[in-house]
């Protein structure tokens, strides 16, 4: 089993990706939003909760190779609500641009961006390693904003949203602290934690199948 990237917690961010605010801003206080965002029946009885990172190799692993399975047999059927806590890890220009871009996408798309931008990781890093080069970092991270019907203006607006930025600083420390996340992904099953690291379809099937057995929706 990989292990998962550990989690430093703070906002580290580069110049590069991320256009931000002056230094020395002081940031107000970011308006309400929703902190969770998930998929699946909001009632299901079994709740998958994913702590992962959109620069996190590892996270980008279980996104294009155990998600779709997972999804189609308890996200699409009804069974099982998941829900995605973002993280920090990886390269910190990538994880902060890349989560700004996907809530400024809104809630009907964020998750095709946060999937577009896993699958766009080895395109975006520098061959073997977590480096992001502006230039291509920039284009990828555009063409995915337009894919999702942001304009060009849009997206350098976002990436420079300082209440925006606000916001993610206190979601991640908030979560991160209060269920004790060092390292992505870590996946928790009816709020305990089920795993952390790389996580297969088996193992996802034998936690989850015992719970859905007593609510008769195996």
């Amino acid at each position: 089993m990989m292990t998962g990237r550990k989690f430093g917690k703070g906002l580290a961010l580069l110049a590069g990706v991320v256009a931000l605010l002056a230094a020395g801003q002081v940031w107000a206080k970011a308006p309400a939003q929703p902190d969770d965002m998930s998929m699946g029946n909001p009632h299901a009885k079994v709740v998958v909760t994913e702590y992962a990172s959109v620069a996190c190799p590892i996270c980008a692993e279980f996104n294009n190779t155990v998600f779709p399975a997972f999804k189609k047999r308890y996200i699409d059927t009804g069974k099982v609500r998941y829900v995605a806590r973002e993280v920090l890890t990886g390269n910190p220009t990538l994880a902060v641009s890349g989560f700004l871009l996907a809530r400024c996408a809104g809630a009907r798309k964020y998750f095709q961006v946060t999937d577009a931008i896993y699958h766009a990781q080895d395109e975006i890093y520098e061959p073997g390693t977590e480096t992001v080069s502006p230039e291509k970092g920039r284009a990828v991270l555009l063409g995915i904003a337009k894919a999702a019907g942001l304009s060009e203006d849009q997206f350098t607006k976002c990436l420079s949203d300082g209440q925006a930025l606000a916001a993610l600083d206190d979601r991640v420390r908030r979560f991160a602290e209060r269920d004790g996340i060092d390292a992505t992904p870590t996946f928790l099953l009816n709020g305990k934690t089920l795993n952390v690291g790389l996580i297969s379809m088996p193992e996802l099937d034998a936690a989850i199948q015992p719970l859905l057995a007593k609510t008769g929706r195996r």
